[in-house]
């Protein structure tokens, strides 16, 4: 037991020891110690206090060689601390700063894969989305035989699938909320962005019923051009989809709304 309480004591000790040394560090103009102290906590996974400690360095370093290499570690803190806004912001920085570097290429694609880790999933907002989209794209096109270059392809299918996701649940929003005029806008857009979709059979068939139903709540005024289009979307919609689960339901708006036309 005692030997348990003096191990204990022990590591406390050096544990106190080793963050009096740190604020004693951060606190002073050495800051070529500092710069060192941080590649070591960096190199040992303690990203936060390296962090810190090259704050001290980054514009004090800036233009030698440990201000390149503070810059870059810097970001890749951000990066490890899961602070994927700032990691980008600093790796941006870094390519900018200091497009001779030899981490150049990595800095890009870390750039780009930080803008994918702060992706938000499809029913939020996906302006991170087209950024890591079009970060990718740009080291493509900056590194076009660069070692990131089929990982990159990868993340950017991988993205844009989460996109064609957004455009789907959108555009059946406002289907299931009974806002036909705007379904109809918007579920033809996801079509046309997204053509190769696997909710192709399902958007089309929305239109089809979105058409329907604006025409049949319209004012009489409204009705009969409303219920062509509502024809020329049923066309469009057996003309791929003739053996449809939806057929049955398709079918009967179509007689339905030749009627309509015929009443008319």
């Amino acid at each position: 037991m005692n030997k348990i309480k003096s191990i204990a004591w022990l590591l406390l000790g050096l544990l106190f020891a080793n963050c009096s040394e740190y604020y004693r560090i951060q606190q002073s103009n050495d800051y070529n110690l500092m710069y060192n102290k941080a590649l070591d906590y960096y190199e040992y996974g303690d990203y936060f206090r390296a962090k810190t400690l090259f704050d001290n360095v980054v514009n004090v370093m800036k233009g030698s060689d440990k201000g390149e290499r503070a810059l870059f570690l810097y970001a890749d803190c951000f990066y490890h601390l899961g602070d994927y806004v700032f990691g980008s912001h600093y790796f941006e920085n870094f390519y900018t700063t200091y497009p001779l570097n030899d981490s150049v290429e990595l800095a890009y694609y870390m750039a780009a894969y930080c803008y994918y880790k702060d992706s938000p999933r499809p029913d939020l907002d996906q302006t991170t989305t087209i950024k890591a989209i079009n970060a990718f794209q740009t080291y493509i096109n900056k590194f076009p035989n660069g070692n990131k270059v089929e990982d990159c392809n990868n993340l950017i299918s991988e993205l844009r699938h989460k996109l064609e996701e957004k455009s789907y649940m959108t555009a059946k929003l406002y289907y299931q909320i009974g806002d036909y005029q705007a379904a109809t806008i918007t579920l033809h857009n996801s079509l046309k962005e997204y053509p190769d979709t696997k909710y192709r059979e399902e958007l089309m068939y929305m239109v089809v019923k979105s058409s329907y139903l604006l025409a049949e709540n319209s004012i009489e005024s409204k009705k009969a051009e409303r219920f062509q289009n509502t024809v020329t979307e049923y066309y469009a919609f057996i003309d791929e989809y003739p053996q449809s689960q939806y057929i049955k339901e398709i079918e009967d708006m179509y007689q339905k709304t030749v009627n309509q036309i015929k009443n008319l």
